[in-house]
């Protein structure tokens, strides 16, 4: 008989301890530890083999077969985006999301769209019975024979489905939920999702058959369970955005098939989520052009330009400790920038409060965004709008200086594109790092100072600033 061990395991971090500990030794966090449960198996474990039978044995690496490692395209632009151009064979995805947010929604178009094109997709319903998924699919205009729905919660069974049924794709929706005869633990405890999740991939990997796994967040927003569930899987992907809003943001938190760095866009509609191909125009589509305090960014997901509206407010506050909140921002650079425009231009803003927001309930997660924080901010407090038909591109250091940003020209052209007629960019910025004409005004500055001068009356320039 196999023998039981009990230990504490950390659910942030996965530090393991042999007693429970209020505080994590690893990182600090109180309250973590879980007990978790293994089997203590005799020596001799099983020889790996492969889905036809035969084990597995050492190759050379110029005889590895690859014929069989070409991408499945989705069918989904925004979520083949996301995963480098589609589903890599034999790979493990999971897929993370606050509650409504709309990961069942995705993952179940997902499945259309495969079976759509003749694939055969195992859809695991381990939390909805199968008339709930039903009803959903219908809603979304969604059949055909070869989507597989299979609710169940026994992992030994659905392993045994898969194999009957020989599907191109499977869906797990939740691993939380699922529940191995191996381990006594209950359903999403540590042992159970650890378990769960180590079987499916090994099942995956040989049958050269993706998984799709669903995930439970916490608070935090982080996947739930052991840290050690991310390191296990191919590729981890969040799904964000306010459950009461209508656009959705899909990111790649880890992907060992392509970049962590794009971002997919969709719209939240009755029928399901709808891919925005041009997510500039829908986040500047609703912009007041003449309202103080508003002025427009260009980011960088990945290889894609977006422009998005920065609103800023700036208050007088009666408390002697005025207040910095942001939304879709860094606080800690909102912070810095209000310090710069304090020391470095001269603002008076140590009794006013301070808020800024990204329209859309898009995050920005780069410094090249600083620049149009800083000028919606003066814009703000000086209560007067910026040129409606101009973008703000650089970085802003302590010294209020203008910094360079990477792919300042495609951004350039994504602004030219979209019609707006001037670009101010840092001073570093030359043509000869840009292709063919842009279309557009490029106004490169030295200072944020500058920057704030030539707002004010753009006809008569008083900075001279460099115009390329």
């Amino acid at each position: 008989m196999p023998k039981r061990h009990s230990s504490w395991v950390c659910q942030e971090c996965g530090t393991s301890s042999p007693a429970y500990l209020g505080r994590c030794p690893g990182c600090g966090a109180w309250h973590s530890m879980v007990e978790h449960v293994e089997e203590q198996k005799r020596a001799g474990g099983k020889q790996l083999r492969a889905s036809s039978g035969e084990a597995i044995r050492p190759v050379p690496i110029s005889q590895v077969d690859v014929s069989t490692s070409g991408r499945i395209a989705v069918g989904i632009g925004e979520f083949d985006r996301v995963l480098g151009g589609g589903v890599v064979p034999g790979s493990v995805v999971l897929i993370g999301g606050d509650p409504g947010v709309g990961k069942s929604t995705l993952i179940l178009q997902a499945a259309g769209e495969l079976s759509g094109q003749g694939a055969t997709v195992l859809y695991v319903s381990a939390e909805e019975s199968a008339q709930q998924v039903r009803v959903r699919a219908d809603r979304m205009g969604i059949s055909g024979d070869s989507l597989l729905i299979y609710p169940e919660t026994n992992l030994e069974s659905v392993l045994a489905a898969s194999d009957s049924v020989s599907p191109n794709l499977v869906i797990v929706d939740s691993i939380q939920t699922l529940q191995s005869d191996d381990l006594e633990a209950a359903p999403g405890t540590v042992s159970q999702v650890r378990a769960c999740a180590g079987k499916l991939t090994h099942w995956a990997k040989p049958r050269n058959i993706p998984v799709f796994l669903i995930g439970h967040v916490t608070k935090e927003g982080t996947v739930a369970g052991p840290r050690v569930l991310e390191h296990m899987v191919d590729a981890v992907l969040y799904l964000e955005g306010d459950r009461f809003h209508q656009y959705r943001m899909l990111r790649a938190a880890k992907n060992r098939f392509g970049s962590t760095n794009e971002i997919g866009v969709f719209d939240m509609a009755d029928s399901g989520l709808t891919e925005v191909s041009n997510p500039s125009e829908v986040f500047l589509e609703e912009r007041n052009a003449i309202a103080p305090g508003s002025a427009v960014a260009v980011t960088m997901e990945g290889t894609r330009p977006i422009l998005l509206e920065i609103q800023a407010l700036a208050a007088p506050t009666s408390f002697g400790l005025p207040r910095r909140s942001a939304t879709g921002f860094d606080t800690n650079r909102l912070h810095l920038l209000v310090a710069v425009l304090q020391r470095r231009v001269g603002m008076s803003l140590g009794n006013h409060d301070v808020y800024l927001n990204v329209i859309g309930g898009f995050r920005v997660n780069e410094p090249a965004a600083d620049f149009a924080a800083a000028m919606a901010i003066a814009s703000g407090l000086r209560d007067q709008p910026l040129p409606a038909d101009t973008v703000y591109i650089g970085e802003v250091g302590l010294s209020g200086d203008l910094r360079m940003v990477q792919h300042i020209d495609r951004r350039i052209q994504e602004a030219a594109r979209l019609g707006f007629a001037r670009a101010v960019v840092p001073e570093r910025w030359s043509r000869s790092k840009q292709g063919d004409e842009p279309g557009i005004d490029v106004i490169a500055l030295r200072t944020l100072r500058e920057a704030l001068e030539l707002s004010r009356d753009y006809a008569g320039v008083t900075a001279q600033p460099h115009v390329v």
